[in-house]
């Protein structure tokens, strides 16, 4: 799978390269690549917002620049276009299996008050929101879809680790122990675990 973010902060993506994912990007298994927007303002200052018509706190993202990152982006038939927004849908696990399915994904973060509602128009990507409350910017609802789509993709994972988490059946997982057997002196693996120590 190849996943396509658009951002302001392209560096925060690195820490994706760790861990798990960072063994499936290895691998081939995902492609990860962070577009930075504010390298196509045309500003001589790198401008990329500007204020609201009508007024209102806050700043909005230009639509020409967001519009030129995207266009950048080489895209076919099955790409598709996410947007990070806090008035989308909330991600679910459904939604999760489904997008583990694409080939190539664009993730679109905004920041300040939101991107220019023409450029949304114009490249009508699905609206996802991480949770009812509102961060800063897209970019860590970005890094959570990514990292919870990429534990679905064939090989990232051991298969019986995703059958028996949470979520799975609409369940949630049951308590974990490991060793040691006791704890603090007094706090013991339940009894019906120890008979089936690996």
């Amino acid at each position: 799978m190849k996943v396509d973010v658009l951002t302001l902060f392209p560096n925060m993506f690195d820490s994706l390269k760790t861990s798990i994912i960072g063994r499936a990007i290895e691998k081939g298994l995902i492609e990860i690549n962070a577009i930075d927007i504010r390298k196509f303002s045309k500003d001589k200052h790198k401008k990329v917002d500007d204020t609201p018509y009508g007024g209102g706190a806050g700043m909005v993202m230009k639509a020409d620049v967001v519009y030129d990152s995207y266009d950048s982006i080489k895209k076919s038939e099955t790409t598709k276009t996410i947007y990070l927004s806090p008035q989308g849908k909330v991600l679910t696990g459904e939604k999760i299996k489904e997008l583990a399915n694409s080939k190539h994904l664009i993730l679109l973060c905004g920041h300040y008050e939101g991107i220019d509602q023409r450029v949304l128009d114009e490249i009508n990507p699905e609206e996802i929101s991480i949770g009812d409350y509102v961060l800063t910017g897209g970019e860590l609802p970005a890094m959570v879809l990514i990292d919870s789509v990429a534990r679905h993709i064939k090989g990232v994972i051991r298969e019986e680790s995703i059958k028996e988490e949470s979520f799975t059946n609409n369940l949630l997982e049951y308590p974990q122990y490991t060793r040691p057997e006791v704890f603090l002196g007094s706090k013991k693996v339940p009894e019906v675990l120890l008979s089936r120590k690996s």
